[in-house]
């Protein structure tokens, strides 16, 4: 069931694609300040359909910033992030229009941390507005949504064992309830690119299991998951290629496999203890 729903998640029109496949996005010089407060300097990397790319470093290394420039929700203060297709580059995101913005967020679907539901709406409605990109304000504020966007919704939700609850407000949801429901809301957009901002930060074990699976099975079909994460066993487990970001650079960039406990010391200093 899975994995014939994730072919239609994925746009009909291109086949899954491995690691190391077609490259979707260069991001070339990427830095982010905040007054005389340097967040990310002269970050670089392409990013492969397919990959399942976590982003380490302690905190305030800039990881979440990182994430939220790919997806345009914070502003960059130089460099450029361009969008490719066929190996070419077709845009430079940084450079977008309101409008042109709005439909990259379509293709570079996002979830957060804490989840960035519409609480008093039904489960069902909160997963739509996945299709905001593709539907007037006018009708998704009547919920007039197509039938097809409806059907895929409830495919998404029955594959995420959540369509018992597609009824209900999102507010009575367990954690874990709502980071499921969070993964649908983002791929009804059909995106080619995820990116998942701590998204296990708050999840019981299970729960960290459930979701960690669900992107790994997302990336396998051909997206690229870029994941912020804190736990390094859950690196080694579940990514493909590791980006190590200390004090706003880029440290690392590799296989899990890679990651010393000398290079894991230099990301982390003193909170090393708390990474396992």
């Amino acid at each position: 069931m899975a994995q014939a729903l994730l072919r239609t998640v994925v746009d009909n029109r291109r086949a899954p694609l491995q690691p190391g496949g077609q490259k979707l996005l260069s991001v070339q010089g990427l830095g982010k300040s905040w007054g005389e407060n340097r967040v990310l300097d002269n970050v670089s990397f392409d990013l492969h359909a397919g990959e399942m790319v976590a982003v380490i470093g302690r905190s305030g290394a800039g990881k979440s910033t990182l994430l939220h420039m790919l997806n345009g929700t914070i502003d960059a203060s130089e460099g450029a992030v361009y969008s490719l297709r066929d190996g070419e580059a077709q845009r430079n995101l940084l450079a977008l229009n309101s409008r042109q913005l709005r439909q990259w967020r379509s293709e570079c679907g996002m979830i957060f941390q804490d989840f960035c539901l519409v609480p008093r709406l039904d489960v069902l409605t909160n997963v739509l507005l996945g299709r905001l990109s593709q539907t007037s304000t006018l009708k998704s504020f009547f919920k007039l949504f197509s039938d097809s966007d409806r059907a895929h919704a409830i495919e998404l939700l029955q594959w995420m064992n959540m369509l018992p609850q597609a009824l209900q407000r999102a507010e009575n949801l367990s954690g874990g309830q709502m980071q499921r429901v969070a993964i649908c809301r983002a791929l009804m957009q059909n995106p080619k690119i995820l990116l998942a901002d701590e998204p296990v930060a708050s999840l019981d074990p299970k729960n960290t299991k459930r979701i960690m699976d669900v992107l790994r099975q997302v990336s396998e079909q051909g997206i690229s998951v870029m994941v912020n994460l804190h736990s390094v066993e859950l690196v080694k487990s579940y990514c493909t290629r590791v980006i190590g970001i200390q004090r706003g650079r880029v440290l690392f960039d590799g296989h899990p496999a890679q990651l010393t406990d000398s290079l894991l010391h230099q990301l982390y200093g003193d909170e090393i203890n708390q990474l396992h």
